[in-house]
């Protein structure tokens, strides 16, 4: 765990880096099977966020009390597109999402769309130009998303909402991805105000439609907190950010390719889901296609 915390003035280590990203794969399978076991509750989408981004506030609370809710250093529009990418703007959206989406298909609808969106602002945004290996993992990507499609036109449970919703949060984290890239902040100062900006929100939020949290049996409050506060709201904010330091946003983001194929299984062992043939296939296509599109096994093979 002291690895991270390093701050980015001491450039954290590649070891330091594959650890962050390793951690930050595990917690986000975890948070997708634990939301999704959150829609059998009385717990809605701003209870959710109030115990995600209330646990990392008060936690790094010193961190965002010494940089000031809007550091003099970082352009408010960089901090906004932070605050939307990986805070409450994305949490409301996936979360609504995730509530109707079985756990196989969020992880490839969302883990999977992550680096494929990234890669599109790379090229939009900044004029990067995908090589052969990164632009055959990118259509590996669209394949597992195509048989998802298809399984939802042949009357599975997956609706529109899923396929509109879920690839939006990946381009809002794409968005946090190369805004983080570019704000010269650590990951303790990001994770900070992320998490503060969000908790804010989201007690507004509280304010206007009201919580239930205080009706919420108090074992599923504790599992929210270690699930969403503790590990998703804290732990993985702070290793991904190591992570993105470490090794840069495209090899971080490969190691997302973890994530529909343990996704799926924690839905099924989990929250016990059916999980046939082709949804093994759509997580496995996604998992390989983010490998190869973030470059990292063309980088092994040189290497």
């Amino acid at each position: 765990m002291v690895a991270l915390v390093q701050d980015y003035k001491t450039s954290p280590s590649s070891g330091a880096g594959y650890a962050g990203a390793l951690v930050t794969v595990f917690i986000w399978a975890t948070w997708i099977v634990a939301t999704r076991h959150s829609s059998g509750t009385p717990l809605g989408t701003v209870d959710l966020g109030l115990i995600r981004y209330g646990v990392p506030a008060l936690v790094l609370s010193p961190v965002w009390l010494r940089t000031g809710l809007i550091p003099r250093n970082v352009p408010p529009l960089l901090l906004a597109v932070m605050v939307c990418g990986a805070g409450a703007l994305f949490f409301q959206i996936t979360t609504f999402a995730i509530h109707s989406t079985p756990a196989s298909a969020v992880g490839v609808l969302l883990g999977g769309s992550m680096p494929l969106a990234a890669a599109l602002i790379g090229m939009v945004v900044f004029g990067e130009r995908p090589d052969l290996s990164r632009s055959l993992g990118l259509a590996a990507i669209v394949g597992g998303l195509a048989i998802l499609l298809t399984r939802a036109i042949a009357g599975q449970d997956i609706t529109w909402i899923s396929f509109v919703f879920l690839p939006l949060g990946a381009l809002l984290w794409a968005g946090y991805t190369h805004a983080f890239r570019r704000s010269g902040l650590s990951a303790l100062e990001g994770g900070a105000l992320i998490a503060v900006w969000s908790f804010i929100i989201h007690a507004g939020l509280a304010l206007v439609f009201g919580t239930t949290l205080a009706s919420v049996p108090l074992a599923e409050i504790g599992l929210q907190f270690l699930s969403q506060g503790v590990l998703s709201g804290l732990a993985a904010m702070l290793a991904y950010g190591i992570a993105v330091r470490a090794l840069g946003g495209s090899q971080a983001a490969a190691f997302s390719a973890l994530t529909p194929v343990l996704a799926a299984f924690g839905g099924a062992i989990f929250l016990d889901e059916a999980v046939g043939v082709w949804e093994i296939t759509a997580a496995v296509m996604t998992g390989l296609g983010v490998a190869l599109s973030t470059g990292v096994l063309s980088h092994r093979l040189k290497g």
